[in-house]
């Protein structure tokens, strides 16, 4: 246990030590955040901000699971699946900033890197690591196994759609990095309870990070995390899900990522069948910030409800756990 610690150490202090060199160098190199003109008019005066900081958070990643991991092959896949994921939001964002081309990556090529990773990811869960593909229900003590071409396909596309869900959610000062920090420290919590110590050091490296990297993105941020930073963090947090058998468990514990998601969903879906809106604008966090709620109080309200989905997750994950490694 005490090792897991250390990696959140670790990932902690690299991260905050990296700040005064990283921030000042993404200034230097004028990686300065584009602030869309349809969004929230409050968020015009962040123009400028460095973004692809998420730079920061992913290099006390990788020190403290090399320095400090037992090798183990499933921690090794999470930790290549989250540098793997950072690396698209990497392109992504140098295309954007950089380049100068607005929308960075298309989106076919985005999610066609992020389809191969998934697939991959799937492949060695099932055929190398043990994982089986069989899901847990939550709260009913049973499971069903749904067959390898059922299972592949809910797996592929839960991992791609939780990683652009991260990705949406990178809205507000603080809100994804929190939020990711929470659930992944619930992944600790899971990864240690399932018998997976490999797993749950990266997962701690996660948390020591996203912590780090809370200290200069808090409101009013210094830097932003960028693509680099949020496809990194959804992909190592679906990531755990799939190796720890809790892909369902991981909607209850990241259902802020998944309201974010459902908020555009539903947003673009009433648009275009009514022509109204439903949310004066998504996602979710930007209807509140048009409802005159500030921006520290939609993060901390944001967290809470992560805190208690969180518990709520892992209530669910100890009565099926009995089941999950007979």
């Amino acid at each position: 246990m005490n090792i897991i610690w250390e990696a959140l150490g670790v990932s902690l202090a690299v991260t905050l030590f990296s700040g005064p060199v990283v921030i000042p160098l993404l200034r230097r190199l004028k990686f300065g955040q584009q602030i869309r003109d349809d969004g929230p008019q409050r968020h015009l005066k962040k123009a400028g901000t460095p973004t692809m900081g998420g730079i920061m958070f992913l290099l006390g990643v990788v020190v403290a699971g090399l320095w400090l991991g037992n090798k183990s092959a499933e921690g090794m896949m999470l930790l290549g699946i989250t540098l793997g994921f950072g690396l698209i939001g990497f392109l992504d964002d140098y295309i954007k900033v950089v380049l100068k081309r607005s929308l960075g990556l298309r989106a076919r090529e985005k999610l066609l890197g992020q389809f191969v990773l998934a697939i991959i990811l799937v492949w060695f869960a099932v055929f190398h690591f043990g994982r089986g593909t069989d899901l847990a229900l939550p709260f009913s003590g049973t499971t069903f196994d749904f067959g390898w071409l059922f299972y592949f396909v809910f797996a592929v596309f839960l991992i791609v759609g939780m990683v652009n869900a991260v990705n949406l959610t990178d809205g507000l000062d603080g809100l994804a990095a929190g939020t990711s920090a929470l659930v992944a420290f619930a992944y600790v919590v899971i990864a240690m309870t399932t018998g997976k110590p490999g797993i749950a050091l990266i997962m701690a490296a996660v948390v020591g990070g996203c912590l780090g990297f809370l200290w200069y993105n808090n409101y009013p941020a210094r830097v932003f995390m960028g693509d680099t930073g949020s496809l990194a963090l959804g992909g190592s947090l679906a990531a755990a899900a799939v190796l720890t058998r809790s892909e369902l468990i991981f909607l209850i514990v990241g259902i802020i990522f998944l309201v974010e998601a459902l908020s555009v969903i539903i947003q673009v879906i009433s648009f275009k069948l009514t022509g109204k809106r439903v949310f004066k604008m998504s996602p979710l966090h930007h209807h509140f910030e048009l409802s005159n709620w500030s921006e520290v109080r939609i993060v901390l309200t944001f967290w809470l409800v992560t805190v208690i989905f969180a518990v709520f997750g892992l209530a669910g994950m100890a009565v099926d756990l009995s089941l999950l490694w007979d």
